[in-house]
């Protein structure tokens, strides 16, 4: 099936192009006297069917010059009209639809014409059947028949190239916004963490210099992880053709970490993890958990919060719930861009999500999917 859908190569169209023309031209040869002559003639009508995939335009003005030449050699008038029609068509598939009709209209006058200075000039039949309109139909036909098939192939052209631009400018933005996902994930928890730990050092870094001292590594290196992670995406958001560093992405195998800066930042996270989740899908789980519990780390600290991610059944649960506050979200204000991330995480894979307040306080955030 492969075979059948691949498209012939090109020397391999014009081979069979040029078969064509030199079957063409022993058809329309005759018997009569001058062979040689006609024979010639023939060759010189068809060579524009060889030539018509190499050089499409001069080839078809190649086979309308023809037509008059043919009609002083014996020569099979209806061959002619298949040089044109099949000259017609490459040319029909490369121009636009005005130059192309332009084309159409000449290769019309020259078939049109040629074939009633053929027929007129020839003894009238005796059953009065209008044979100069038949044949000059019958030849427009095939002309125009070969020019709709070539600006069909031209219009389904157009429209692949269209939507094949069209899907790579929808890969490019959907891969920009998930790495602006990405980096709105490591900067908010980051900068969640350290505004935290910083308010801690300042306040007690006159009265007890070894915690806050404490607290100002834990900012470094809460800083350095970071700048780590935001240097996997700026190469894609410089340039289209930029791709991220070949650091690996954050998994389960990180959210101890995670948790541990969230205790830092005064949130003490119980962690639990249970079945194997797909290798591709770790690093959207992770970053469900970092914004939840970012969101905790930014609303509630100092609180607990429960974290848990499981496998069973073939489904994916995702559970982060804290005792802290059930309302994040000022008066008036918006969900901003954490809950939207996650939410947009969870629809990739057709799943189900939810995050507010709980009827006995807190704040959960609950996503699934199943596992396929």
């Amino acid at each position: 099936m492969n075979l059948l859908a691949r498209r012939p190569p090109r020397w391999s169209l014009v081979l069979a192009d040029t078969a064509v023309a030199v079957l063409l031209a022993l058809a329309s040869t005759t018997d009569r006297p001058g062979l040689n002559v006609s024979t010639a003639s023939a060759l010189v009508c068809l060579l524009p069917v060889a030539a018509r995939r190499m050089w499409p335009v001069p080839a078809y003005c190649g086979a309308l010059l023809a037509g008059p030449l043919v009609l002083a050699s014996p020569v099979n008038r209806m061959a002619v009209i298949a040089v044109v029609a099949l000259a017609l068509y490459p040319v029909s598939a490369a121009l636009p639809v005005r130059r192309s009709a332009i084309a159409l209209g000449a290769g019309l006058l020259v078939t049109g014409g040629m074939l009633l200075v053929s027929v007129t000039s020839a003894p009238p039949r005796v059953d009065g059947w209008p044979d100069p309109v038949l044949i000059v139909g019958t030849a427009w036909l095939v002309v125009g028949a070969s020019w709709s098939l070539g600006s069909a192939a031209r219009t389904r052209r157009e429209a692949a190239a269209h939507e094949a631009a069209r899907r790579a400018e929808q890969a490019a933005a959907d891969e920009r916004l998930r790495i602006v996902r990405e980096l709105h994930d490591v900067v908010a928890h980051s900068m969640s963490v350290i505004t935290v730990r910083a308010g801690v050092a300042a306040k007690v870094l006159d009265r007890h210099p070894e915690e806050g001292r404490e607290a100002l590594r834990a900012i470094e290196e809460i800083g350095r992880g970071s700048l780590v992670e935001m240097r996997r995406f700026l190469g894609v958001l410089r340039s289209p053709g930029g791709t991220a560093e070949s650091a690996p992405p954050p998994g389960l195998a990180d959210l101890p970490s995670l948790a541990r800066r969230a205790a830092e930042a005064g949130v003490r996270v119980d962690l639990s993890v249970s079945g194997a989740v797909p290798g591709g899908m770790e690093p959207s789980v992770y970053r469900i958990v970092q914004e939840a519990i970012t969101n905790v780390v930014r609303h509630a600290a100092p609180a607990r919060c429960r974290a848990t991610v499981s496998v069973t059944g073939g489904r994916v649960r995702i559970s982060v719930v804290d005792d802290g506050p059930g309302r994040r979200v000022p008066p008036g204000g918006t969900g901003g861009h954490g809950l939207v991330g996650m939410r947009e995480r969870v629809m990739m894979y057709g799943g189900a999500f939810e995050a507010g307040p709980l009827p006995e306080g807190g704040f959960g955030v609950h996503a699934s999917w199943e596992v396929s």
